[in-house]
């Protein structure tokens, strides 16, 4: 009985901060709350948010995820509440290939102690996909990077060739070969082969 009472005044800690609505997107359905993964202490109103039944479906399986839907944290993204700094963290982060997002991630402020809970999330997250991604020199390279060109590289398809001492800034990662990544030079999108790059 106990435990219940804690769960609904949890809830009502929720609806009553929340004003009712998704803390992630602002919808009124399918309400309950959604306690953050990794977080420093046992679920309370201070690791939960209130979200609907979207964006939980899309937190506890990335294979749902759709990228639009996630525009919402232009604006959630700016809430005082940790918890809900935290989840627009790891999903920004999550969503980093789609250009957008790092945008957002580099305009986001949160405290240290918060970040380093963002953080505690995504380490996991990212080394059980298992592919590495290193520069020529065998630094780590993730999605949002900026890296240069250690030698004139043919374009593959055309005529242009991507010129050694070329920045390109936001790249994004090949999900099935670690050798490969993406970024845009001379305003074109281009595969780039990790060994002929450097992070910056």
């Amino acid at each position: 009985m106990r435990i219940k009472q804690i769960a609904m005044s949890l809830e009502q800690d929720l609806r009553d901060r929340s004003g009712n609505v998704c803390e992630l997107c602002n919808s009124t359905t399918d309400l309950d709350l959604y306690a953050v993964p990794d977080s420093p202490e046992s679920t309370t109103a201070d690791t939960s948010i209130f979200a609907c039944g979207t964006c939980r479906t899309q937190l506890q399986d990335p294979e749902q995820v759709a990228a639009n839907h996630w525009r919402c944290l232009n604006d959630s993204m700016w809430s005082t509440v940790p918890a809900v700094q935290v989840v627009a963290y790891r999903m920004l982060h999550q969503l980093k290939a789609e250009g957008w997002p790092q945008d957002l991630l580099d305009m986001m402020y949160m405290e240290e102690d918060v970040r380093e809970w963002a953080k505690a999330g995504i380490a996991e997250d990212t080394s059980s996909k298992g592919l590495v991604h290193r520069d020529s020199n065998g630094v780590i390279l993730e999605a949002g990077d900026s890296v240069v060109l250690l030698k004139d590289l043919k374009v593959k398809g055309s005529s242009m060739v991507a010129k050694q001492g070329t920045a390109v800034r936001r790249i994004s990662l090949d999900h099935e070969n670690e050798k490969y990544i993406e970024g845009k030079v001379d305003g074109q999108q281009i595969v780039l082969v990790t060994d002929y790059v450097k992070k910056l």
